[in-house]
């Protein structure tokens, strides 16, 4: 069996879907404090799948759960992870993100569970001094979220060196689509993420998407971001573990596709996707966002033998059916 934590969230919730369809018995344990129970409804209809409503800071229910359950690795999805929150609310993420992941880690210790794949990100990178990014870049986040995700990384290291703890941290830079089969997609309140803003503004109701920052040293002045398609995304998750079961070391990899999109070419796919003319509002420049974020994706491409394959456009089309049938 194995637990995913975070499993209603959006990336969570598409990664336990891949796991199901490939036969695996999964438990998912989730607090649903950004997760969906509708989502564990869906995925309850494609396989094996024991959903606990729990938070990784209750130690003794956590502890309680690896005790019932044969449980022989993990995905670790489960986090706040909205930048703009973690400056004003540190606490909130240190002690969920931290904690929570410690109390996870201690449970696995106790009950000799020796593989973990972790949902890390390209913020424990901080602002760029190259593009492409490598694995080999220095880690300075400038925010909480990424210093939380960066702390984990640092405790991950010291408990393979003294548990032999095995763990894979998979560093994500831009996110993107739904599932292909418009089963599940992205449910987040608020929503923070460019794509599905975009594609909210077309319906009844809609907002005026707010553009931030036209003034960086980039082709048409707006951000490059490295977007990835959610289904590639999970793919990795599954070499990740298949990786950690053929006993591969711990280790840590990029995900992204080696190549980026300014915020104005995503917005141009956005309207030629839906057919519409979007309205828009040119902002000033966001507090830390970097003009360029690129991952350099050879080590997951050589080690786990991983390749994105899906286009920003594809990632776009099943984003929108899915934002069509939230709407209906």
């Amino acid at each position: 069996m194995i637990l995913v934590t975070g499993g209603a969230g959006y990336i969570g919730s598409h990664c336990v879907m891949a796991l199901l369809e490939k036969g695996n018995e999964v438990l998912v344990y989730d607090n649903l404090s950004t997760g969906h129970q509708e989502t564990i409804n869906t995925l309850q209809k494609y396989g094996k799948l024991t959903f606990v409503q729990g938070d990784l800071l209750n130690e003794q229910y956590l502890n309680s759960i690896f005790k019932k359950y044969n449980i022989e690795s993990v995905v670790h999805f489960a986090a706040f992870s909205q930048v703009a929150e973690s400056v004003k609310n540190p606490k909130k993420y240190y002690v969920n993100n931290v904690v929570g992941t410690l109390n996870l880690l201690n449970a696995m210790i106790q009950h000799n569970v020796q593989k973990i794949v972790f949902s890390s990100t390209a913020a424990t990178y901080g602002e760029p001094q190259y593009t492409p990014i490598d694995e080999n870049h220095p880690q300075n986040p400038i925010n909480p979220y990424g210093q939380t995700k960066l702390i984990i990384e640092k405790i991950m290291d010291d408990y393979d060196k003294a548990y032999g703890l095995k763990s894979v941290r998979l560093r994500y830079f831009n996110v993107a689509g739904a599932d292909s089969q418009n089963r599940i997609g992205e449910l987040h309140q608020p929503e923070t993420h460019l794509i599905p803003n975009i594609l909210k503004s077309t319906f009844s109701g809609g907002k005026t998407f707010e553009m931030y920052g036209n003034d960086y040293n980039t082709k048409d002045g707006t951000c490059i971001r490295d977007y990835i398609n959610v289904e590639d995304l999970v793919d990795a998750h599954l070499l990740a573990l298949e990786y950690l079961n053929n006993g591969g070391k711990t280790d840590y990899f990029n995900l992204g596709t080696n190549d980026g999109n300014t915020v104005k070419e995503v917005f141009n796919v956005c309207e030629k996707v839906t057919g519409k003319n979007i309205a828009v509002k040119q902002m000033p420049r966001r507090e830390g966002d970097p003009a360029s974020l690129i991952a350099d994706n050879n080590k997951a491409k050589l080690e786990l033998n991983w390749s994105p394959k899906k286009t920003l456009e594809y990632s776009i089309k099943t984003a929108y059916a899915w934002e069509r049938k939230l709407s209906e």
